[in-house]
């Protein structure tokens, strides 16, 4: 036989002389462990769970034209508030855990006894998490309590609170946010009046050097400058083309004009003409006729050609005059009938008044210039202060525009969370076992009996280490220190094993009996036996 197990058994042998010690110690323990465990009070367990979508039907259709408020993190400051607070508070009073004469240290110690047998879980309804505001999210209330229909209660009221408080606060959100844009509107609508009045006084001050819509100061002068230089040169093309069309009025064309056309003279004989062309004309044909009859000396004949020479002359003259662009010597010498002296003449006409209205516009963009460089001090100084307000008055309106259009959307908001914007389904109303979850008194009485028999083996096998024996020649030759030269058997050996025997056999009936008094306990609570101890809140828990 080896050390180790020699030792071993010198150990059972020694802390069997203190079984009944031990026996006698388990079965107090797990008596004492038995009426604890049925004095514990039961816990019923209460869940309910409620499913919350944001993706109802209005949610596209609001989608941009509400203020957008974050049901997640409101639904979370529910939760939390409920799990401590004046919250917990109400639920409390509401469920009555609070009885008559319970003074605030007991209050408080309910209140943190009721935070922590309260759990609200969330989760994506998909199971992913990631899925939670596409899919909705699953929010499920336990709540344990020793009475099975005050778990039941309080359930209902922390599902209600949870449901009617996240809205709650929804519509308190929407009043505050509406009440801080009212506010925000006034004060933004004061300060629009007030820009108003010092950009219409301002344009009363300055009247005249306000930017237009062709730009500023220096915008309108470069235009101003540019105009002028412009028309100076249309002016002075104007002006070289009268020059081109005089010329040639005067010149080649008067004369070609002025020259005897075919077919004159045969007209002229038909009806007598007042103009010198065809005065001479007639004169030349008088002379002729008289040519037929008389000679060159008769005085009919040296008379018709003086008058011819004098018409001659006169034609020269006129000729001159019509160079020099006299009007009569144009209708004296036939010119003004001529369709090429009319069409020059025309072109003349033409020009001459366009010279004339681009002189009128001239002046008036060189007047434009003058005003504008009298104001060359003044003027962009004005034209900055009026920048000023004006960016003022921008800012002040897009301000307020943009807060009126958030007030319609919160208030849009409001009426949508009235219509259903966030849908809560009840997916499980409040419910709970008749069978208690705590304590699980079977696998308890069951562990408190074994930990009574290992107590009872713990006390022999100290009791043995307190009060050693030598069992055995080795273990006698180890505490002597000397050798053992010889071992004397028991002188009746049978009667030793009787009395073995009989230990056992009582041993074995002091040990069923703890094993009966287990089955005993088992039954008495599958039976639902309890011991009722009163609790500090005056109430006894069955």
């Amino acid at each position: 036989m080896s050390p180790q197990f020699e030792q071993i058994w010198d150990d059972l042998r020694g802390a069997w002389r203190f079984r009944w010690a031990a026996l006698s110690a388990a079965a107090v323990i797990a008596l004492l462990g038995w009426l604890v465990v049925f004095a514990l009070p039961d816990r019923y367990e209460a869940t309910t769970s409620v499913f919350v979508d944001k993706r109802t039907a209005l949610q596209p259709a609001l989608q941009g034209l509400i203020v957008e408020q974050d049901v997640d993190a409101q639904l979370n400051f529910v939760r939390q508030s409920l799990l401590a607070g004046p919250q917990l508070l109400r639920v409390a009073r509401e469920g009555g855990l609070f009885p008559d004469g319970t003074d605030p240290r007991q209050q408080e110690l309910l209140l943190a006894d009721l935070g922590k047998r309260i759990a609200i879980n969330v989760r994506s309804a998909s199971g992913q998490e990631e899925d939670r505001g596409t899919a909705g999210s699953l929010y499920t209330i336990v709540y344990q309590d020793g009475n099975r229909a005050r778990s039941l209660r309080i359930a209902q009221i922390l599902l209600d609170m949870l449901v009617n408080e996240t809205l709650g606060g929804k519509r308190a959100g929407s009043e505050n946010v509406q009440q801080f844009l009212e506010t925000q509107i006034a004060d933004y609508e004061k300060r629009l009046r007030t820009a108003e009045d010092r950009l219409a006084a301002f344009k009363s001050r300055h009247m005249g050097l306000m930017p237009t819509e062709q730009g500023g100061y220096f915008a309108q002068l470069q235009k101003e400058s540019e105009a002028v230089s412009d028309v100076k040169t249309k002016l002075a093309e104007a002006e070289s083309r009268r020059a081109a069309l005089t010329r040639q009025l005067h010149g080649d064309v008067a004369i070609a004009a002025a020259a005897p056309q075919a077919g004159a003279q045969g007209g002229a004989s038909g009806a007598a003409g007042t103009d010198t062309l065809s005065r001479i004309a007639e004169a030349q044909e008088h002379l002729d006729e008289l040519l037929l009859k008389y000679t060159d000396k008769h005085p009919d004949v040296i008379a018709a050609r003086q008058t011819l020479d004098e018409l001659k002359r006169r034609r020269e003259v006129e000729i001159e005059s019509l160079k020099r662009g006299d009007a009569s010597a144009a209708a004296a010498s036939r010119a003004s009938s001529n369709p090429v002296y009319q069409s020059v003449q025309l072109a003349l006409n033409q020009t001459d008044v366009d010279i004339a209205d681009l002189n009128v516009e001239l002046q008036q963009h060189e007047a434009k210039v003058a005003e504008l460089r009298r104001y060359l001090d003044t003027a962009p100084q004005v034209e900055a202060e009026f920048a000023q307000l004006n960016r003022d008055y921008d800012v002040n309106k897009a301000q307020y525009t943009a807060l009126l259009a958030d007030l319609q959307k919160a208030r849009l908001g409001e009426r949508a969370d009235t219509a259903g914007s966030v849908r809560f389904d009840i997916v499980q109303p409040p419910k709970a076992d008749f069978r208690p979850v705590w304590p699980q008194r079977l696998s308890m009485l069951a562990t408190v009996l074994m930990a009574a028999l290992a107590a009872g083996a713990a006390l022999a096998y100290g009791l043995h280490r307190l009060q050693p024996v030598a069992s055995s020649a080795a273990s006698l030759a180890e505490l002597a220190g000397a050798p053992v030269l010889g071992v004397v058997t028991v002188a009746f050996p049978e009667r030793a094993r009787d009395a073995l025997r009989r230990d056992v056999l009582h041993l074995s009936l002091a040990v069923g009996c703890l094993v009966v008094a287990f089955g005993l306990a088992v039954g008495l609570s599958l039976a639902g036996y309890r011991l009722s101890i009163p609790t500090s809140t005056h109430e006894a828990r069955s």
